[in-house]
């Protein structure tokens, strides 16, 4: 069972939904991608995903997927990661979330 947490915690998350514009193998990660993402007026972000063996780049481009926005910044393998991609996991399928309706980049996620 996981932690709990309260709803001020939860507060604290900001989801939204961002448009995939890019993604590329990391130079020096063979499971990751560097994906540079558009989050509307808040303009663009790039993250580290682990989706390398899940999916091919050409499925991702243009899908607007949920991201957590307000992820603190990191250096991953030596690329930075300034939010992360969410996606759900069963057994050995990997599903990036999508929103059900078109929403705008920059779309907060409640």
């Amino acid at each position: 069972m996981s932690e709990e947490i309260t709803i001020d915690d939860f507060k604290k998350i900001d989801i939204r939904i961002a448009t995939v514009k890019s993604v590329e193998p990391h130079p020096n990660a063979e499971k990751l991608y560097v994906v540079k993402l558009d989050v509307g007026e808040e303009g663009e972000r790039q993250t580290c995903a682990g989706l390398r063996p899940y999916y091919e780049p050409a499925e991702l481009v243009g899908k607007k997927v949920a991201i957590v926005f307000n992820l603190a910044p990191a250096k991953v393998r030596g690329e930075i990661s300034q939010t992360m991609m969410l996606a759900g996991q069963d057994g050995t399928t990997v599903g990036v979330l999508t929103p059900q309706r078109d929403l705008a980049a920059g779309s907060k996620v409640y």
